[in-house]
């Protein structure tokens, strides 16, 4: 296995959320009422905020997170706290929210693996008194007050299209790699590319023969990728939407055969992907800047739980050095474009 370099700010971050983790979740299995990963009790939970990502230990999430932290303490929260499961599954959040229900924490910000699994174990938070903020993956939308979005859904998908069809010369066999079948961004873009590739004229000689599930994970996402070429042995590229699974995949091509002959773009942290991007193995790939989708919660949740906004479209906050964001219809709250990174600009990042 390639070893990854993290930058110090990552890996300060990494080992902070798993502290912060691990401790939450043994306290959780003792049943105490009193669990740290809900509210301050000298602040009766009013100044706490909570975030649950789809899974701890993934490098997207560390940044993710570390925005968040950042975010909650310049909107005042006198403590910000991470738990969540070891795996992307459907269910694997719902024991988390029901206790920060019962911690009394007053803001939530969740990134769903599952749209519906968490909504009964939310519904119960926000009768509770808690405010919903979903980021990254949004919930069914009854289940939350309002979405933090990356960038406008569509967007994500046109632009991992495009590079896929750069990439292969507009024509041949292509496979997206994703993460968990039930991950409401990943379905999102991959609805919007396949409405593309079947109505976009420029990619009639582009044919999606598959898709995989890597659940986020490292190594099923690289014997998924295997799979795909084993399968596939006509195959030019490879959509892999998933920060977890484009590296995964861009290490098995590296040292395989097929690289050089088979494209791999998608979604993927500069760090991770450099040395790919350095060695041939990916020419391009995009991204936005995950720290500030984190921040961005992080203000959307206090100006909820101070009776700023309450996720009605035409609402406006103020998001600290990024600031104002307004909410579109359905709660949606979008933070920026998506940027593409190659040779040329890659070492000019470093998350």
């Amino acid at each position: 296995m390639l070893n990854r370099k993290k930058s110090p700010r990552q890996s300060r971050l990494a080992s902070l959320v798993a502290v912060t983790a691990v401790a939450a979740m043994s306290l959780t299995a003792c049943g105490g009422s009193g669990n740290p990963a809900g509210g301050d009790s000298a602040a009766g939970g009013d100044a706490t905020i909570t975030f649950i990502p789809k899974q701890l230990n993934n490098p997207y999430t560390d940044v993710v997170l570390g925005g968040g932290k950042k975010g909650a303490t310049e909107a005042g929260f006198t403590s910000s706290n991470v738990v969540g499961p070891l795996e992307a599954s459907a269910s694997s959040q719902v024991s988390f929210i029901n206790a920060e229900t019962q911690a009394g924490t007053k803001v939530i910000v969740i990134a769903a693996n599952d749209p519906d699994a968490v909504c009964t174990a939310l519904g119960e938070a926000r009768t509770a008194g808690a405010k919903i903020v979903a980021f990254d993956s949004d919930t069914n939308p009854d289940c939350r007050d309002v979405f933090i979005s990356q960038v406008v859904a569509k967007d994500v998908a046109l632009i991992q299209t495009k590079l896929i069809s750069e990439q292969i010369g507009g024509s041949g066999e292509i496979a997206i790699l994703s993460a968990t079948a039930n991950a409401t961004n990943q379905n999102e873009w991959i609805k919007f590319m396949e409405d593309e590739l079947a109505s976009n004229p420029d990619y009639k000689d582009i044919k999606l023969v598959a898709k995989v599930y890597g659940d986020d994970n490292d190594t099923k996402s690289f014997q998924e990728a295997q799979g795909l070429m084993q399968a596939h042995p006509n195959l030019k590229g490879i959509i892999s939407p998933t920060t977890v699974g484009i590296a995964a995949t861009a290490r098995y091509l590296s040292t395989s055969a097929y690289k050089g002959k088979v494209a791999l773009t998608g979604l993927g942290l500069p760090n991770e992907m450099r040395p790919f991007v350095k060695d041939g193995t990916v020419k391009e790939f995009a991204l936005w800047d995950p720290a500030q989708l984190g921040y961005v919660a992080a203000f959307a949740g206090e100006a909820l739980k101070a009776g700023k906004i309450t996720g009605a479209a035409g609402d406006t906050f103020t998001a600290g050095e990024l600031g104002e964001r307004k909410v579109q219809d359905g709660g949606l709250v979008i933070v920026g474009p998506p940027t593409v990174f190659n040779t040329a600009n890659i070492d000019k990042y470093d998350f």
